[in-house]
């Protein structure tokens, strides 16, 4: 009896054979392949979102530190990037198990964990904040640059719009009652940012209250005013991620390497801002002055991951805001917050998280001064001005930037925006949409002081026998005062 051998078979055949057995070997590794897909909901068009979302799934940088030995071997990542104008419906999206990851302001935070909880299987975890304010500011309310309205106060009885759910809805909500208003105070209705943009561009109606950046967007564009900042609260305001805990649970080095992401795009946007703000605009279609206004530096918003215990002390004024108007249940703000997350991605950097939480430090306006020869020292009293040609000019003092903006101007240099800081409220702002106190109590050297609401201005000039001023009348008079300015620092 014969035994059948390969041996006369044609080598054609032989290589044939051969490929069809590679081929099924390797269509068999695919097939051992587990595509796990990833939900991440983002805002691309909110400013403090931004290096949790948008500047990640452009820059790639997720893709980069996705792990893919060991375990996870034989998983392919499939990201699915959302994209929603507010949080309540990425928490929809988050309960729904079609998002894993998302991210969003403290007021949604909290009802998204507290949401998660009441919905067991669904619990989400808290594990990294993107940006914040550690006084409120960022949220505010405007009205249309023709009201005659300057307060809140003057909205007795209008029609205001926010959208609901929103940190700015939860602002509104705590300024009531911390006043004492009755919840009939104001006709309030819930509007998107989209919507409430148009109808208070059409004057349809009296204000909208927003969150980041629409409050300081819509002046920037030329036909609102704001007239309340959340900075005026006292109260932080940050904007967080938050996580699926099952999917946490399940695969946990995911969750450090979206953080490290993060971290990795609060670098880049801290490396070069001014590029960071145009390519930002490009993406989000916010304009890049305003994207500088908040993420620059001595920006309204602080890039830091870190989870502060003041943090946490915001969740339980939010919770108590909410508690008192039956809007949200029971929540074990324990049980939510997870930091261990964090804490392995900072060891990964080679960096100490224990450290970070204890700090509220910015990066500030550095550099020296062209206009009045001087070094930026105090950066909580400096400005910059934005040329037209794309140089971003530190200068030491209101007094020298509303000096500069004259010279640049009659140079024939055009100024694309300028900023300063609000005396009273500590923020960055815009130049021309600020007013101004003329402090006269030095009648040689008269000082233009800025602020962002017309009341505080019209305080500060009476308590140093001053004058209110617009932005026009204070650069009206600038060039005699930084030359006062430039002589009394020289002598010192």
């Amino acid at each position: 009896m014969r035994i059948a051998t390969l041996s006369h078979v044609p080598a054609a055949i032989l290589r044939c054979l051969t490929g069809l057995a590679l081929g099924m070997v390797l269509l068999q590794a695919h097939a051992a392949k587990e595509v796990v897909t990833i939900g991440i909901g983002t805002q691309n068009t909110t400013t403090n979102t931004v290096t949790g979302g948008v500047v990640l799934k452009e820059l790639k940088l997720l893709e980069k530190r996705l792990p893919r030995t060991g375990k996870y071997a034989n998983i392919e990542w499939k990201l699915d990037w959302q994209n929603f104008t507010s949080g309540p419906p990425i928490t929809n999206g988050m309960v729904a198990g079609k998002l894993q990851i998302g991210m969003m302001g403290d007021y949604p935070l909290l009802v998204n964990g507290a949401t998660g909880q009441q919905n067991k299987g669904n619990e989400t975890q808290l594990v990294a904040v993107i940006a914040y304010n550690a006084f409120g500011s960022g949220n505010g309310v405007v009205v249309h640059k023709d009201s005659p309205y300057y307060e809140l106060a003057d909205l007795k009885g209008k029609t205001v719009s926010v959208p609901f759910g929103s940190a700015a809805h939860g602002m509104m909500l705590q300024a009531m009652q911390e006043r004492g208003w009755p919840a009939d105070y104001w006709n309030l209705v819930s509007q998107s940012p989209e919507v409430g943009t148009t109808n208070l561009q059409e004057k349809k109606i009296d204000a909208h209250g927003d969150f980041v950046p629409f409050a300081d967007l819509l002046p920037q564009r030329g036909f609102a005013r704001k007239i309340f900042d959340g900075a005026q609260t006292k109260i932080p305001t940050f904007h967080g991620v938050v996580v699926r805990k099952e999917f946490a649970d399940k695969y946990p080095e995911v969750v450090v390497a979206y953080i490290r992401a993060l971290m990795e795009a609060n670098d880049w946007v801290r490396k070069d801002p001014k590029l960071a703000a145009t390519r930002i605009e490009e993406w989000t279609k916010i304009e890049k002055e305003v994207v500088y206004l908040f993420l620059g530096p001595g920006g309204i918003h602080t890039l830091d991951p870190s989870i502060k215990p003041r943090w946490i002390e915001t969740i339980k004024i939010a919770h108590g805001v909410l508690s008192k108007l039956g809007r949200v249940k029971e929540f074990d703000i324990a049980a939510w917050v997870n930091e261990s997350y964090l804490r392995e991605a900072f060891k990964q950097r080679g960096q100490d998280y224990e450290a970070q939480k204890q700090t509220l430090a910015n990066y500030d306006i550095a550099g020296n001064d062209p206009i009045c020869k001087l070094p930026v020292t105090r950066p909580k009293e400096a400005g910059e001005i934005w040329l037209a040609s794309g140089e971003i000019v530190a200068l030491s003092s209101p007094a020298c930037l509303l000096a500069g903006m004259k010279q640049y101007e009659a140079a024939g240099k055009k100024v694309n925006v300028a900023y300063l800081y609000d005396k009273e409220l500590g923020i960055k702002v815009v130049a021309d949409k600020a007013f101004y106190a003329v402090d006269a109590s030095n009648p040689k050297a008269p000082l233009a002081v800025p602020f962002l609401l017309r009341k505080d201005a019209e305080a500060y000039a009476a308590k140093t026998h001053g004058r209110l001023a617009t932005f026009a009348e204070a650069l009206g008079q600038a060039s005699a005062t930084v030359v006062a300015t430039t002589t009394a620092a020289s002598a010192k």
